[in-house]
């Protein structure tokens, strides 16, 4: 993660003790030199879902919202506090494409950073490869989705997508498929 942007730290004041005394250390810990206290800034995990249609092709959505509008992406997000990746997995599946997720199976993951009002988060991408019992159905449910595109994943161009880690997890669903 990077607290720091080119005015310098976007996180100053210590959580605890609201001291200017923040610093950080190995890249991975806030430090407060005034009373000792100590955050660290591990991943945040997300997900992402390859659903594919009863002809193969796999479901994309396009980006409504900033970061990254207008690139592809997979459907899903952030793992809400207590929920589990599954869990998470069928919210956003639900809330962005209005699908119901039948089984799914863990593929793959890959590191990535989400810049959000100035401050860049380290996440870590979880891709699943997901079933549903009729992808046709699926709608743009939500406000992030512009629209739902279905592609055969040799047509998918890696380029177009908003965040390596989610090009990276089809590329590799890519490369499972044809084997």
């Amino acid at each position: 993660m990077d607290v720091w942007n080119d005015r310098g730290s976007v996180l100053r004041h210590c959580l605890k003790c609201g001291a200017a005394a923040l610093r950080l250390v190995a890249g991975k810990q806030l430090y407060c030199d005034s009373c000792g206290f100590e955050f660290y800034l591990n991943p945040a995990a997300a997900v992402a879902a390859l659903i594919p249609d009863s002809q193969g092709r796999l479901l994309i959505v396009e980006r409504a919202q900033e970061p990254r509008k207008g690139t592809w992406d997979l459907p899903g997000g952030f793992v809400d506090p207590g929920e589990s990746a599954e869990e998470a997995l069928r919210r956003e599946v639900r809330e962005e494409t209005g699908l119901e997720i039948t089984h799914l199976r863990y593929l793959c993951s890959f590191p990535n950073s989400y810049e959000y009002m100035g401050v860049l988060y380290a996440t870590m991408d979880l891709g699943f490869i997901c079933g549903v019992e009729d992808a046709s159905v699926a709608r743009a449910a939500e406000a992030e989705v512009v629209r739902l595109l279905f592609l055969s994943p040799e047509a998918i161009d890696p380029a177009r997508f908003g965040f390596p880690s989610v090009a990276r997890i089809v590329e590799r669903y890519r490369m499972d498929e044809v084997r």
